[in-house]
């Protein structure tokens, strides 16, 4: 196996020189950073793993986390990801720092970033609104060294290293496909979506409608975002049933499902389908009162843990990810299985 010395001999450096750039610890020519690179490829360099931890250990790295979703108790699951993998990093003198921001606001978002980095972060894990403005800090923050993995919702135009979560335009055709399952004849479906500023809720939304394509008894009535508010998700769906008594099913793409929810038993209505996504307490007791007929789950635990393991690798070895996207596993629940 090579070592650091052999790659310095080939290059023509210093081993301190192909330390730096293996391990990101500092500035190098841009020529002999590719140089050294290319040479560690070629002899299939892999660094040592007990040398990875006492590295990180003597780097003390700190990591930053931003989360929205502060009325969405989804992200409890995502946090306790989070946690699990925190204790571990504490055994290499790691450090993270959390940050939860609005649902949306883009503002709210690029002032915690700028927070994390006054206080010193070595990388970023993000759940971001889908804006240029985000996307344009992702991309600062590559410039200066510090990786970002996206999860839960991915970012358009970004380097941000990898994205972990669910393939949301595939949850979308899921739920369609659930949706003609489960009933019969003509349906008219009520769309209860988040926000149109979140990718996730977007492409979700999107992938429904693609697969409605080839189902021809199957029609849209109506539309409405709640931004994963119940208050306001059982004001909008309790006007939309008003409005819509031939709606016989409705398909909840985000959070705020729990009010939407109450709203259609408030109604009365046994008849009408509900798909929503995720298995969390209100979503599992609305489904017990025949409410939801099916839920979408999508790992939230993996979506907390897996990105701070991506990004202290990619520190501690200087390698990018195997794969750009970590889709978790598309999980059908209903009331037998939840």
């Amino acid at each position: 196996m090579a070592t650091m010395k052999e790659i310095a001999e080939l290059a023509g450096v210093s081993r301190g020189t192909v330390d730096r750039v293996l391990n990101k610890r500092g500035a190098v020519n841009p020529k002999t950073e590719e140089k050294i690179l290319e040479i560690a490829r070629a002899l299939e360099y892999k660094p040592n793993r007990a040398g990875i931890a006492l590295a990180a250990q003597k780097r003390k790295y700190r990591f930053g986390i931003v989360m929205f979703g502060q009325n969405n108790p989804f992200f409890d699951d995502v946090k306790k990801g989070f946690n699990e993998r925190i204790r571990e990093l504490e055994e290499y003198n790691c450090t993270v720092l959390f940050k939860s921001t609005s649902d949306f606001g883009v503002t709210d978002q690029l002032e915690a970033i700028d927070q994390l980095v006054n206080e010193g972060i070595n990388a970023l894990a993000i759940a971001p609104q889908n804006d240029g403005r985000i996307a344009d800090k992702i991309n600062e923050l590559f410039e200066a060294g510090i990786p970002t993995v996206t999860f839960n919702t991915d970012i358009e135009n970004s380097k941000r290293i990898a994205y972990v979560g669910s393939d949301y335009y595939k949850c979308g055709q899921t739920a369609a496909g659930l949706m003609n399952l489960m009933t019969h004849d003509d349906v008219h479906i009520g769309i209860i979506n988040g926000s149109s500023k979140i990718l996730c809720h977007t492409e979700r939304i999107a992938g429904f409608k693609a697969c409605l394509g080839n189902y021809s008894n199957m029609k849209i009535a109506d539309y409405f975002e709640n931004h994963d508010d119940d208050f306001t998700s059982y004001e909008l769906t309790k006007e939309m049933l008003e409005k819509h008594p031939e709606i016989n099913a409705v398909f909840f793409a985000a959070g705020g499902t729990h009010g939407g929810c109450k709203a259609i038993l408030a109604s009365g209505r046994k008849d009408i389908k509900v798909i929503t996504f995720d298995k969390i307490e209100t979503t599992v007791e609305m489904m017990k009162k025949g409410i939801v007929s099916a839920t979408i789950c999508q790992e939230p635990h993996i979506q907390g843990s897996l990105p701070l393991k991506i990004l202290f690798d990619y520190l501690t070895t200087g390698e990018l990810p195997a794969v750009e996207k970590y889709f978790t596993k598309v999980e059908i629940r209903i009331l037998e299985n939840i």
